[in-house]
């Protein structure tokens, strides 16, 4: 019996710190095994059009050990990615927030910026003065959208002060707006040019080479021609000005015979308007032949409706007196 008490009396006279640390490991393992099998896994509320949770959840329930007995992982892969049979259902972190969110058919990736989405729907966009910089992206464009497809049209919507500010300052050149009449007239697609705000100068010229029947203006769109200018000599002497005066005739009589070709007018008549700066309204433009149609929905038939002035003199009884003071 000694022999048997021999144990327990030489364990209990053991010192705490030889005795607590090996017996403790063991003792929490074992508890820790236990609540394992037995402890019932809290499972959040789920969203039933959440792929990730519900099929975390149907894991979950049928097996549990296979979520508590798992492998440690590296930080850097995503959890739980092993549950699915198919990764495609997997998605990151914050896509998997937005889909349970009130924006869950929000975009996955930022949109594109606005020019590339006209350009997707075949719209050229010319916002801007007839700079280098905005010469090279509307031909790149036009030169785009005819290799995409030769037979579909391409839509230019015109909002432009040509080689011009507002104020009349020369920003470019007349060459930049050759340039994109040059390539307008190089495509096989028709083009539909469209006047919204205002057509200065070269981009009047734009807007007046679209393909016949297909040229268009916004009701309250103002088109303007002018004679090309002078850029700023500056310090240059009189036989360099001489040169440019004469370069700017030349630009001008260009611009004289593309306007008379596209209109229907004769060079002369576009000669004699545009010594002075020529301002057209929708209806002046569509008569002086920039334009081919006003796009004023449902407006035209109403107009053409309309009786004129002397129709309505007549049916209320009111005589017209002339100049002359007589009826």
């Amino acid at each position: 019996m000694a022999s048997s008490l021999q144990l327990p009396i030489s364990i209990s006279s053991a010192p705490a710190s030889a005795f607590r640390p090996r017996n403790a490991r063991k003792l929490t393992a074992f508890c820790s095994v236990n609540a394992k099998a037995t402890a019932k896994i809290p499972t959040p509320p789920i969203n039933p059009k959440d792929p990730f949770l519900s099929r975390l959840a149907a894991v979950a329930a049928k097996s549990p050990e296979t979520l508590l007995n798992r492998p440690p992982q590296n930080s850097d892969s995503l959890p739980y990615l092993d549950v699915f049979d198919e990764p495609i259902l997997m998605a990151t972190p914050a896509q998997v927030e937005r889909s349970v969110s009130y924006n869950e058919h929000r975009p996955k990736k930022p949109p594109p910026d606005l020019p590339s989405l006209l350009l997707h729907g075949r719209i050229v966009y010319i916002g801007m003065p007839l700079v280098p910089a905005v010469t090279e992206l509307i031909v790149a464009e036009l030169m785009y959208l005819q290799w995409m497809d030769p037979k579909q049209p391409i839509y230019i919507y015109i909002n432009s002060t040509g080689t011009t500010r507002d104020d009349g300052e020369t920003v470019g050149m007349e060459s930049e707006g050759f340039a994109i009449y040059d390539a307008m007239m190089q495509l096989k697609n028709e083009i539909h040019t469209v006047a919204v705000g205002a057509a200065i100068g070269q981009a009047c010229l734009l807007l007046s080479a679209g393909t016949k029947g297909k040229r268009f203006m916004m009701p309250h769109a103002k088109a303007m021609i002018q004679q090309p200018r002078v850029p700023s000599s500056g310090l240059m002497p009189a036989s360099d000005v001489l040169i440019r005066a004469k370069e700017v005739i030349t630009n001008r009589d260009i611009l004289v015979k593309l306007l008379a070709k596209h209109t229907g007018n004769s060079e002369e008549a576009v000669a004699k308007v545009m010594r002075r700066p020529f301002y057209m309204d929708s209806t002046t433009a569509k008569e002086f032949g920039v334009i081919d149609k006003i796009l004023w929905r449902g407006q035209e038939k109403i107009m053409a409706d309309v009786a004129s002035p002397e129709e309505w003199d007549n049916k209320a009884g009111v005589k017209v007196v002339d100049e002359l003071g007589g009826l």
